[in-house]
């Protein structure tokens, strides 16, 4: 629930005026439209909206690609053919920047990112976390889903270690200092009560 509203089996729009956005961990399969550009590729889940979209519902293409070529600026996507290039032919670590992009935009108040940094490059690991931490500075209730416990360990203020649908146990950033916890301890932990 979010808000005293159940989300469960809420319409997309609907998930975006409550102030919830989650990136999916397949990309390819849930984040992006392949063989669409750039561009519809971040405006997809806003093509409802009167800054894109006229009255007689047709897309208003400058203001697409004016909105676009922001994004690649904030974010630094790297495109062959800026805006118009299609989202197949970038490498993993734009293709998820673009994703990011997307779903940021609509100012949530709870970001859900789904393995964010995998099949990413170093470099676009680093900045995927950097615009992690950006958004957790500024407010945004942030949660990362991921099976790197390097990862985890070094983005997480609070770590919920989860196995087959049980918590486990909850480890605060502090405790990791304060007692040097162990990625093989926290592994321990996952399947402490699972043997």
């Amino acid at each position: 629930t979010m808000n005293g509203k159940d989300i469960t089996h809420m319409p997309i729009r609907e998930r975006l005026t409550s102030g919830m956005s989650h990136i999916p961990e397949d990309r390819h399969k849930h984040g992006l439209v392949l063989d669409y550009s750039l561009e519809d590729n971040i405006v997809l889940q806003r093509y409802f909206e009167p800054q894109f979209t006229n009255k007689l519902g047709f897309l208003k293409r400058k203001e697409i690609r004016k909105y676009a070529n922001r994004l690649i600026e904030q974010y630094d996507i790297r495109s062959g053919q800026g805006a118009i290039t299609k989202a197949r032919s970038m490498s993993g670590g734009n293709q998820q920047k673009v994703v990011l992009a997307k779903w940021i935009m609509a100012n949530p108040k709870v970001l859900i990112l789904d393995e964010p940094t995998r099949g990413v490059d170093v470099g676009a690991k680093s900045d995927i976390h950097s615009l992690m931490c950006e958004f957790a500075a500024k407010g945004m209730a942030v949660i990362m889903i991921s099976s790197e416990l390097p990862e985890v360990m070094g983005m997480s203020d609070r770590i919920l270690v989860y196995h087959e649908g049980t918590i486990n146990g909850i480890v605060d950033r502090s405790e990791i200092l304060a007692n040097n916890i162990t990625q093989k301890e926290m592994l321990e932990m996952a399947f402490a009560q699972n043997r």
